[in-house]
């Protein structure tokens, strides 16, 4: 920005430099229609004095900024990523900027984006939770601005949600693993605090009873959803001698085959291994990796047409929507028997 001798650069020194009246220069900021001469000459005064327009300001005055955020556990995650793209696509066509957030799952981190809202620095949020207290209902619902959950809410809660039906996609899983011959298939699984930890649990063992096989303790584990804790798990459970491992997204998978080409545990022909997201880590994982996709990008664009919907951008509707993506499985040569593994290899 480059000052002025009365300081930063303002519409009133727009309106001298340019030669017009505030009132013109005021009407070319906010975008509405002026003269081709006037225009042009307030554009040049913009330019020449470096004037950037306060947001907040802005937004106390007209009562938006044309900014929304999206809050997330792990900005490096795949998934986030693909949301990431969704969401910006869908609000930027709308004429919005997309802040990004990341909270390594910090309840408090996450409420403290919620309150923010009443700053008016942004018009609405896009929020991934990973745990769900009541407190957190109580802050969603005292929000001042609209917001959108990306996944599972108690029921009852009147704001809108966009949810994956990870309990049947792990449930999936543990069945094609079944289909393919597997009897000890063994699972690593996220903090059994956080929603996505439980419903993948609930949908490991949904799928144990589906094909009648034991719940065995020791072919269980859970941890955090980091591609390291995918390798020491996996060390961890060779000793239970598992012929499958299911694991509850594809960074656990991914360091889960690692430490099995570590330990020359041939993948699928030992173990076969099942992740879930369909992330594009699955795709670049050798061999290249089943996966349980849960919609990202379906539920990113979603949320971000609800939350648009919310703002005025078409019709809101009423109640509070609460949807679900079904899960698709993405089958590929991390889990084929042997007896196709030659007819996989070059695919």
């Amino acid at each position: 920005m480059t000052p002025t001798p009365q300081g930063p650069p303002t519409i009133v020194s727009i309106a001298e430099r340019a030669g017009v009246s505030i009132a013109s220069v005021s009407r070319v900021l906010n975008g509405l229609s002026v003269r081709a001469d006037t225009l042009r000459r307030v554009e040049d005064a913009v330019a020449e004095l470096g004037y950037v327009p306060n947001a907040v300001a802005r937004s106390l005055k007209g009562g938006r900024t044309r900014q929304l955020t999206f809050a997330m556990e792990d900005i490096g995650n795949p998934v986030y990523v693909t949301m990431v793209r969704e969401i910006q696509a869908v609000t930027k066509a709308a004429g919005y900027r997309l802040l990004l957030h990341s909270t390594d799952g910090v309840v408090e981190d996450e409420l403290a984006v919620v309150r923010s809202l009443s700053d008016r620095t942004s018009d609405g949020l896009i929020l991934c939770p990973i745990r769900i207290t009541d407190a957190y209902v109580r802050t969603l619902n005292a929000a001042a601005a609209p917001v959108v959950v990306i996944g599972s809410l108690p029921d009852g809660v009147p704001i809108d949600s966009v949810r994956a039906d990870s309990v049947l996609g792990a449930a999936m899983a543990v069945q094609h693993l079944h289909m393919t011959g597997r009897r000890r298939i063994a699972f690593i699984g996220g903090p059994s605090d956080t929603v996505p930890g439980r419903n993948r649990m609930a949908g490991y063992r949904q799928g144990l009873a589906d094909c009648a096989l034991p719940y065995d303790e020791t072919l269980v584990v859970s941890t955090d959803f980091a591609t390291e804790s995918g390798a020491r798990a996996a060390e961890q459970l060779l000793a239970a001698a598992p012929d499958a491992i299911f694991c509850a997204n594809d960074q656990l998978a991914v360091g889960a085959i690692r430490t099995l080409h570590t330990r020359s545990v041939r993948v699928p022909d030992d173990i076969a291994v099942v992740g879930m997201d369909d992330s594009t880590l699955a795709q670049a994982a050798w061999p290249p990796l089943t996966s349980v996709d849960l919609g990202s990008a379906e539920r990113g664009r979603r949320a971000a047409e609800l939350l648009l919907a919310r703002l005025g951008h078409g019709t809101a509707p009423e109640p509070p929507q609460h949807t679900t993506a079904i899960p698709r499985l993405v089958v590929r040569s991390s889990t084929a028997p042997a007896t196709e593994q030659e007819n996989l290899r070059f695919a």
